[in-house]
Order: C-alpha cells, then sequence, then structure tokens
C-alpha cells in the first residue's frame, strides 16, 4: 500500500469501528421501540395512498388520520413521500416501488393542475370536495399560497429517477411562474427577503413571528429557508430539461437570498437565526406640522436599516442548519447556546418548537391553528436532526433520533397510532390519532442510525 491508500484505510477503520460502537451502545428500550415502529410502518404506510377523486386529478398522497382524509397538503405530501421512500427501500418490492410513482408524482401534478402560467397562483391544498373554480381566491396578492416546496418535491421525484423529468417537462413553465409570484408579490427589495402576505395556514400555524402580525410583515426564517431549497431545486430540474441558462439564473438567485439570509437574520448576539419584522413606516421628506412648526419628522436622523431583527425562540431558526445556510462557525453556537439548552428548546423528547422561555409557551390542544408553541412535533424534530447531521453534530443527532424513537415507539405501544403533536417533556400525545404523515421520517432517522442508506430530501 501507498501513503494515501493506508490513509484511506484507516478513515474506513475509523468510521467502522464507530459505527460499530454506536450500535452497541443503542440501549435495549430504543432498540426495542425500532422493532415496534417498524412493525407498524410497514403494515400501514399505504393508507396514504388516494385514488383520483374529483378535484384531485392525479393520485397523490395524505398526512392519514381522519381529520386529513382526501386532502393533499403542500408541504405534508412532499414530506410524507420522503418518509415513503425510506419505508419502500427498506420493505417495499419492486413492485411497491412502481406502484408508489403514480401517487408521488400525482402530488406534484396536481398543484400544477390549478396553477395558471399568467399569475403564478398555486392552491396550497386541494380538497375532495373543492371547487375548482374557487381554489382561487380573489385577491391572490393579499393571501398566501402553496408554500415553495413543489420544486423540492419534483426534484426529489427526479433524482429518484436518475435525473429524468420529463414527467414535469410540459408544466415546468407552471412551475417558473410560481416561483415568479413568489419573486415579484412576496419579495421585498430593501432586504432581499421573502415573506407571508398573512398568517393563513403558514404550516407553523400560530409561530409568534407570523401569528396575529400586520399583513405582509413577517421576514420568516422558515419561509426563507424553504424558498433558498426550492431555488436550489428549480436550478437542478433546470439542467435535468437542459434549460441551463434559466438554472443558472435560479443558482444565482439562491446564493443571494443565502446572503440576505445570513445578513438580515443571523443575530450575534444570542448566536441565533431569527425571523425578522418589515412592518416599519417609510422615510418621508413630506413636512408636518409640530408644536406649531412646519418640519419634517426625524429629519436629523431617519433610520438606516430595513428591518428589525425578532428575538422569538421559534425552532425554526434551526432550519438554518436543515438549508446548509448557516455557517459553521454559526452552526457551533447555535448547538452550543441553544439547542443544548434544556431551558429553551430541549426537552426529554426532542425539540420544543417554541422555547420555554417565551411568555406565549403552550402545549395545550389546538386545532385551529394547530399548536407550534411548544409542543413537539415529528417534523421539526427530523429537520433539527438533519441540520445536525449535515453540520458534523453526530452525537447530538443520535440522542435527538432517540428521543424521537422513544416518543413514537411508546405512542404505539400505548394508543397503536402516532399522533399530531406531543408534550415535550412527557411524551404524552396531544391530539389528532392516526397521524401518519411527516411523523413516518423517524424511520429515515433509524436507518441513519443503525448505519443503513437513509433517504434524504433534495
Amino acid at each position: 500500500m501507498n501513503i494515501k491508500q493506508i490513509k484511506t484505510w484507516l478513515l474506513c477503520f475509523t468510521a467502522m469501528l464507530a459505527i460499530n460502537t454506536l450500535f452497541a451502545q443503542i440501549p435495549d428500550s430504543v432498540a426495542d421501540n425500532i422493532k415496534v415502529i417498524k412493525k407498524y410502518l410497514f403494515e400501514d404506510y399505504k393508507q396514504m395512498y388516494k385514488p383520483p377523486v374529483d378535484a384531485l386529478l392525479y393520485p397523490f398522497i395524505t398526512p392519514g388520520s381522519h381529520s386529513y382524509a382526501n386532502v393533499l397538503w403542500d408541504w405534508d405530501s412532499w414530506l410524507s413521500n420522503i418518509a415513503l421512500r425510506q419505508i419502500l427501500q427498506d420493505q417495499g418490492t419492486v413492485a411497491d416501488k412502481s406502484e408508489a410513482v403514480a401517487y408521488e408524482q400525482g402530488c406534484v401534478l396536481n398543484y400544477l393542475a390549478y396553477t395558471d402560467t399568467a399569475d403564478g397562483y398555486m392552491p396550497m391544498v386541494i380538497a375532495k370536495n373543492s371547487d375548482p373554480a374557487k381554489l382561487k381566491p380573489t385577491d391572490i396578492y393579499g393571501t398566501n399560497m402553496h408554500k415553495p416546496v413543489i420544486a423540492q418535491h419534483a426534484a426529489f421525484l427526479t433524482k429518484l429517477n436518475n435525473g429524468n423529468a420529463e414527467w414535469l417537462r410540459d408544466k415546468f413553465n407552471r412551475m417558473q411562474a410560481f416561483i415568479n409570484n413568489y419573486q415579484t408579490h412576496h419579495h421585498s427589495k430593501e432586504t432581499g427577503l421573502f415573506f407571508w402576505q398573512d398568517d393563513l395556514a403558514i404550516g407553523v400555524d400560530n409561530d409568534p413571528s407570523t401569528f396575529f402580525r400586520p399583513n405582509r410583515s413577517s421576514a420568516s426564517i422558515y419561509l426563507n429557508c424553504l424558498m433558498y431549497k426550492e431555488l436550489k431545486a428549480m436550478s437542478y430540474l433546470s439542467a435535468c430539461l437542459k434549460l441551463d441558462t434559466m438554472g443558472v439564473r435560479y443558482e444565482k438567485d439562491a446564493e443571494t437570498l443565502k446572503d440576505s439570509i445570513q445578513t438580515n437574520c443571523w443575530d450575534e448576539k444570542d448566536g441565533f437565526y431569527y425571523s425578522v419584522d418589515l412592518d416599519l413606516r417609510p422615510i418621508t421628506n413630506q413636512p408636518s406640522i409640530i408644536f406649531g412648526h412646519t418640519m419634517v419628522l426625524h429629519k436629523g436622523m431617519p433610520r438606516t436599516y430595513s428591518r428589525l431583527i425578532q428575538r422569538i425562540g421559534v425552532w425554526s431558526g434551526f432550519m438554518t442548519m436543515w438549508a446548509g445556510i448557516a455557517t459553521p462557525q454559526q452552526a457551533k453556537r447555535m448547538v452550543a447556546e441553544n439547542y443544548k439548552d434544556t431551558k429553551t428548546f430541549n426537552a426529554r423528547y426532542g425539540i420544543r418548537t417554541l422555547s420555554k422561555l417565551e411568555k406565549m409557551y403552550s402545549v395545550r390542544a389546538s386545532s385551529n391553528p394547530s399548536n407550534w408553541w411548544g409542543p413537539v412535533w415529528g417534523i421539526s424534530n427530523y429537520m433539527v436532526y438533519r441540520g445536525l447531521l449535515k453540520y458534523g453534530f453526530q452525537q447530538e443527532a443520535n440522542e435527538l433520533a432517540c428521543k424521537t424513537i422513544m416518543l413514537f415507539g411508546n405512542d404505539f405501544k400505548k394508543e397503536g397510532a402516532l399522533h399530531e403533536y406531543y408534550n415535550p417533556d412527557s411524551g404524552e400525545p396531544i391530539m389528532n390519532k392516526g397521524f401518519q404523515n411527516w411523523n413516518y421520517l423517524v424511520l429515515n432517522m433509524i436507518d441513519c442510525l443503525m448505519g443503513n442508506k437513509p433517504i434524504k430530501e433534495f
């Protein structure tokens, strides 16, 4: 062996030793819950498959549970699909994998069927009984639309198909119109950030950074992380379709957004990423009568900043690690000063969706909106987990995986099903029994923990 070969062998040996050591350290309770979780997931996953019906023109995937039966949701179907593919890799036959394709692609195609190239509006939810004529609101720029995850979903499926995106070609212009809508009507030129139009169905329903805030004021860190990955996905899809010039443009847009997020949303004081408030009065040179004198208000020192950072401890700050936006130095601070802090985010069963120190912290049951004021959700645990792995925090990621395994395994044992969200300290389910959805991403965490190949989002 030459020196290079010896070094490579030593690295592989060290990695194998670390994996074997990890397996030896998995507690019996975690190993037992892994068996329980796999049993239920492998038996239940096809309940997510739904045939075309009424307004839903293509087969699709539902989140599961009675509350969400026969409804196609935007980021739910995307993330459920990633979990589905892990199940199919571990357990599915060639026929099972082939059967799934129509339901997977149908999630994307159903939305594109109701997207107009003239304005790019895309609905966020399509139900069995939806009236197609009413899927588009009267004022499409006065409320939210589909979250920026449609290209990520399509890119995920295209990568599974070895880069073949021909299934998307004749509708790709609708996806481009959708992105153009966001860039034209949901984007702050002054900060370079994207904002929510209002607080309707933002996914993290009552995130205090947006919930009951003035319209068009919330440059949500969650939204901007999704959009960064969406632009990267558009670049990839453009390349797959041989639209190289378009791909370069989307890649440039993604890097510009990344710079804007790092500039505007990173808080050096707390070592964390936050959403920012755009609702500032405009600078004006209009004179006013003040104390009997005509003068321009604040003329001597007008504001020099375009936003105010919102120091509200919301879990979605960690999404900058999931998206690959945080620098390595920033990620190190985020983990040390925020992730590990049991007074704020770190709980027995995962990551609190809101810091326990926030005044609005609450874990009570709520369905309209769903509660993100502290309860543990499977998807927030998963995204934080993926971010930890991306930046090399293996031990912390393994601990979070084990917490999630214990949470869901215990729920299956007691209730025979999973729930939408949970008490972070007791692990007790809070509401919506039968919620499959992205909770099945626990299998992706299990496979990674066990040294098997995990299926990853684009």
